[in-house]
């Protein structure tokens, strides 16, 4: 393996209670403000698939209708871009060349800004549907941090984020791919965590971000495992909340001990977990599917559970309301509180990506490129747009300063041309 630097990546008023709480993250006295306009991280400003308030994206749009700018994106990759200040950011690789890339691109042209090249060979074996270059970024104002698989490795690298020079790369642990790894680091304080949970050497790390020193490190079950580490202020705490490997655990992010853990989840987890300030929602799809509503006070009640498959997309929380689009294409909401099924509806196909809420209304789509758009309303499910975009798509809709920028792939005879979308109303 070869590393190339270019200097030589939810009563009513109760339930909105916590949901106010829940979507609070917990962030640090030295944790950078980003402005309303930014979407700095896997799954949004508050990690919770949640854009800012008062924005106004378009609900109909296609390859040619609402489109500011597109641009190619060389090699292929499955991750959700992020934005920050005047750059869109992506993990992307070169399956032929064995090189895996993070690619900057300027936010009002499209135009590229930077390209690294991270790693160079010692390329992994995943599952048909993955890629080498699965995950999202976080970003701290000045670095951007993200995780590749890499020669029987779990990499984490920093970046700076003006110019895209490596600033520091660290392996976490030995990595066994068993489907792909698609896990995102979390910025929190001082602190950038770290999950790889696999059969071979599971580990939760926290390391310094300006360095990449390892502050606390914990083994974990080897069993394989995807989420992204996420921190939520619960029960006045922040907790550090893994799901996945048959467990719900809690650890103080600061030190990685162990607040609580108990079973509550199925062995694998892919989605990243969402919360209504009281509860934890675990989803889960093998050996069983399953979402449970586990409580987090350190209890170990499970307040309610079913068996139905969100596997991949992570799911949202809203006004004391859980939404979910399943993997085979339905749509639910549920009472965060009881479990109980306000409604479900089809919507069609089968979804990798998650969903993501802007305003009242919730942005999905499926992998062959259908673009839904229907109402956060417990009420009744209603459908206020279907579009179309791409052939293949597996990235999130990353939603901010009412613009849309999607990762998408074009088929163009054989083949398959990956694309950075950015819509909008002109």
């Amino acid at each position: 393996m070869k590393f190339i630097s270019y200097s030589l990546l939810p009563g009513i008023l109760l339930a909105i209670f916590s949901c106010l709480r829940a979507s609070s993250i917990a962030k640090g006295d030295d944790s950078h403000k980003f402005p309303d306009t930014d979407w700095p991280n896997w799954r949004g400003p508050s990690h919770n698939g949640i854009a800012n308030p008062g924005q106004k994206p378009p609900i109909h749009f296609s390859a040619t209708r609402n489109v500011v700018w597109k641009a190619k994106v060389s090699g292929r990759g499955h991750g959700t871009p992020i934005v920050v200040g005047n750059k869109v950011i992506l993990l992307t690789a070169d399956e032929q060349k064995k090189v895996q890339s993070v690619i900057a691109y300027n936010r009002s042209t499209g135009q590229q800004s930077w390209k690294t090249d991270v790693h160079s060979g010692g390329f992994m074996r995943h599952n048909k549907k993955a890629s080498q270059a699965n995950g999202s970024l976080s970003c701290d104002g000045e670095r951007v941090f993200f995780n590749f698989p890499n020669s029987d490795g779990a990499w984490t690298t920093a970046l700076g984020l003006k110019d895209g020079k490596i600033i520091w790369q660290r392996r976490i642990t030995d990595y066994v791919v068993h489907q792909g790894y698609g896990s995102t680091p979390f910025v929190y304080k001082h602190l950038l965590i770290v999950a790889a949970d696999n059969k071979r050497a599971g580990a939760i790390a926290a390391l310094d971000r300006t360095n990449g020193k390892i502050i606390w490190k914990n083994d974990r079950p080897t069993k394989p495992n995807y989420p992204s580490p996420v921190v939520f202020n619960m029960d006045g705490r922040d907790q550090l909340i893994l799901t996945g490997c048959d467990l719900v655990t809690s650890l103080d992010p600061l030190s990685g001990k162990k607040f609580w853990e108990f079973p509550g989840a199925t062995t694998e987890c892919v989605s990243t977990t969402v919360t209504d300030g009281n509860r934890i929602f675990t989803s889960g799809g093998y050996p069983k599917n399953h979402i449970s509503a586990v409580e987090t006070d350190g209890s170990g009640k499970v307040t309610w559970r079913n068996n139905i498959r969100v596997y991949v997309p992570s799911m949202i929380v809203k006004d004391g309301f859980l939404y979910a689009v399943t993997d085979a294409g339905i749509a639910i909401c549920w009472n965060s509180a009881t479990g109980e099924q306000m409604w479900k509806d089809r919507l069609g196909g089968t979804f990798s990506a998650s969903p993501t809420l802007v305003g009242e209304n919730i942005y999905a789509v499926n992998e062959t490129g259908e673009f839904f758009v229907f109402k956060a309303s417990p009420k009744v499910f209603e459908i206020m747009a279907r579009n179309k975009l791409g052939n293949a798509v597996f990235a999130s809709p990353v939603i901010c300063d009412s613009q849309i920028f999607q990762r998408i792939a074009l088929r163009n005879g054989g083949k398959l041309q990956e694309m950075l979308f950015c819509l909008g109303k002109k």
